[in-house]
């Protein structure tokens, strides 16, 4: 959901969090759960880029851009 809310590829993420594509994809599936070293990469990443991470608050976690 992050990555569609800045209309990011798999590509533009992957060159942004120095993590391989095919990690990324993977990972979006549920194929692969993720090392935590690439985890906090693809979320520094996407953070940098403007995306807000939101807790579960009873509605579920989700996402949003800053403003």
């Amino acid at each position: 959901m992050a990555r569609a809310a800045l209309n990011w590829s798999l590509a533009d993420l992957s060159k942004a969090a120095g993590v391989h594509r095919n990690t990324i994809s993977n990972f979006e599936t549920g194929r692969y759960g993720g090392s935590e070293e690439a985890l906090a990469a693809i979320e520094r990443a996407l953070e940098s880029a403007g995306v807000e991470f939101i807790p579960e608050n009873g509605g579920g976690a989700g996402v949003r851009l800053r403003k």
